[in-house]
């Protein structure tokens, strides 16, 4: 059965979408770019459909509730596309808010403003808080929920103060990202066989 391994993505504005699209390009995996969307707007068969396309892993897939207070369109696509038989996923970026309301998850490591990584959690602008091994978030309500072998929290992606911006080249995302891959084991050697037919993300 054909699987497509997978990076979840706690967060959809725009600036997530133009820093996981460059990461994905970088590494040589692939963005699904109509995941996108604050909300959430695809459903989590919709979601699967299009990363099941995908040639090449690993695939990211980026989930938001726009502040929703509980399970929201976001997490129940989170839900389906983490559980299912032909998803394998690799890790989750937990993304930090401010709101400090109901939701947060565990995280196995974060990293700061500075790029240091922290067994605290982190705020939405990369700075520490006094909590081990949790964030509160926008979209993290189920993580705790499902079999993820790594969870990484970091702050507002693409932001912190510019210090993730992609014209930095978003440095803070990306150890996120080869963090989830040095720990799952991966191996993108097959990926870079292709690299003259890759294409960032999938319209």
């Amino acid at each position: 059965m054909k699987q497509r391994r997978v990076i979840l993505v706690t967060d959809g504005d725009e600036f997530a979408w133009r820093t996981i699209q460059y990461i994905a390009k970088q590494i040589g995996g692939r963005c699904i770019c109509r995941s996108h969307g604050n909300p959430t707007k695809l459903t989590g068969e919709q979601l699967v459909d299009l990363i099941l396309q995908t040639p090449y892993d690993p695939v990211f897939v980026m989930f938001d509730d726009c502040g929703a207070i509980g399970e929201g369109a976001g997490e129940k696509a989170l839900k389906y596309v983490a559980t299912h038989e032909q998803i394998e996923v690799l890790g989750a970026i937990a993304v930090a808010s401010n709101t400090h309301k109901r939701e947060w998850t565990r995280v196995d490591v974060s990293i700061d403003c500075d790029g240091i990584l922290t067994e605290y959690g982190v705020d939405k602008d990369g700075v520490r808080e006094w909590e081990v091994g949790r964030i509160n978030g926008d979209t993290v309500y189920c993580l705790d929920q499902l079999n993820i072998p790594i969870i990484v929290g970091i702050g507002d992606i693409g932001k912190m103060g510019y210090r993730d911006h992609v014209k930095y080249g978003s440095p803070i995302t990306r150890k996120a990202v080869e963090i989830i891959l040095e720990r799952s084991g991966y191996d993108d050697s097959t990926n870079k066989q292709h690299s003259d037919f890759r294409e960032t993300c999938r319209e």
